[in-house]
């Protein structure tokens, strides 16, 4: 922890393409430019902006039935999510080398082999070279019938010269033991992609911030139900006109709100972290230091990887 280090971080919150992927690519590095444009340093972006996030959508899901209609949403859904190796990761890569900014950016991921998604933080660095990810513990509700789980392998924190860096998906962030797998390794800049638009979402985030004494990124989608293919009018037709309000924020170690809430539209929002604030804030409170209470509590997590250092 540098005291007198300040940084100039970005959170996303924007419209993907929706089922497809190579024009979200280009939004992506569109967004990518604006960042560097404004001097940031890291950039997020919200949940499975590659190819979206499906909301509204059921993939006809039946017990104990397929249909042809859920094989063919899927497949569409499918056929525009992204593998690691692909072409699009070395535009995206690209990109983030000429910006010379630290990315992160929530993806649905197909496996390579096998051929099941997730949905996955990729971690890029300044380089532009993909440094790691991670893959969603438990995708909630119907999400379970498209995306697979991840494991502790995949609880990535980074040790960067712009701080420690670690991350968990939308509600992943209510699972209190996965938010201590991030605190033991003294995660300072925690990120929180997410599909969650409800206002009480705030309120989780300013609480990570307080539990953790870091500071919260958090990014969402903008999406309407105009933006969605035509394909799909049918099948969204009750839905609301504004599906995904946003609600975008950045949030200090001592519960302050840096930026945002943003509503109904897209933006950059933009702060300055003082990291400073971190020491400070734990004069009265560390959750992995003298509130820990390591003589009572035990804890562990299965395969967890030490963090990585990252010049």
């Amino acid at each position: 922890m540098q005291e007198n280090k300040l940084i100039k971080v970005g959170v996303v919150q924007a419209t993907p393409a929706l089922f497809d992927i190579k024009k979200t690519v280009e939004i992506i590095i569109s967004w990518i430019e604006k960042g560097a444009n404004e001097g940031c340093q890291l950039l997020l972006f919200p949940e499975s902006f590659i190819p979206c996030y499906p909301r509204g959508l059921d993939f006809d899901a039946i017990i104990g039935r397929r249909t042809d209609k859920s094989r063919n949403q899927w497949l569409d859904y499918w056929n525009n999510c992204i593998e690691t190796g692909s072409e699009y990761i070395t535009q995206i890569g690209e990109a983030i080398r000429k910006a010379n900014l630290f990315v992160a950016l929530g993806v649905t991921e197909k496996e390579a082999i096998g051929g099941s998604l997730y949905c996955t933080l990729l971690y890029f660095d300044t380089n532009g070279s993909l440094i790691g990810k991670h893959r969603k513990l438990k995708p909630t509700g119907l999400e379970r019938y498209i995306w697979a789980e991840g494991d502790g392998s995949t609880l990535v924190g980074f040790y960067t010269s712009l701080g420690k860096i670690s991350g968990l998906i939308c509600w992943e962030n209510y699972m209190p033991l996965a938010r201590m797998a991030l605190y033991t390794q003294g995660v300072e800049i925690y990120l929180a992609p997410t599909a969650d638009s409800r206002e009480s979402w705030q309120s989780t985030m300013q609480h990570v911030a307080l539990e953790g004494r870091c500071f919260v990124l958090a990014a969402n989608q903008f999406v309407r139900k105009s933006d969605y293919p035509e394909r799909y009018a049918e099948d969204l037709k009750d839905e609301p006109d504004t599906m995904s309000s946003g609600g975008s924020v950045i949030i200090s170690p001592m519960g302050e709100v840096l930026a945002g809430p943003l509503w109904n539209e897209e933006g950059l929002l933009i702060a300055d972290l003082d990291f400073s604030l971190l020491a400070k804030s734990k004069l009265d409170f560390d959750v992995v230091g003298h509130y820990a209470r390591n003589d009572v509590f035990t804890f562990g997590v299965a395969n967890q990887p030490n963090l990585l250092k990252v010049t």
